[in-house]
């Protein structure tokens, strides 16, 4: 699946449509994300059954915020609509995958259960 630009105007549908959400918080003028994107739509095209999303900070400078993104890259994972991961930097591709299949493994109703 391609990666999806994210917007203010479509990350709710996006958030409310998909069980995962895998965000690169990233920007032009920024080296590492540039490097960092094949990577990001890489592992996009090895896990079809999660969206995939890109957000230029420059762009969507209040979506960014509203994630409190501090340095970028960022990536964000959400499940079922909880963000459950959040981490700056770019990744390697092995460990971009491992949080690809952390965030499948994690049973959401029992987090809830934890945290209520």
């Amino acid at each position: 699946m391609a990666v999806l630009e994210l917007t203010k105007a479509n990350i709710k549908e996006t958030v409310e449509n998909n069980q995962i959400v895998i965000i690169d918080f990233w920007a032009t003028w920024c080296a590492p994300c540039r490097r960092f994107g094949p990577i990001f739509e890489g592992v996009a095209l090895k896990n079809p059954d999660v969206r995939f999303a890109k957000v230029d900070t420059e762009a969507e400078q209040e979506l960014a915020a509203n994630f409190e993104i501090k340095s970028i890259p960022t990536i964000a994972v959400i499940k079922e609509g909880d963000i459950i991961f959040m981490q700056p930097g770019a990744l390697p591709e092995e460990v971009l995958e491992q949080v690809v299949a952390k965030a499948k493994e994690i049973d959401m109703a029992e987090v809830r259960k934890q945290n209520s």
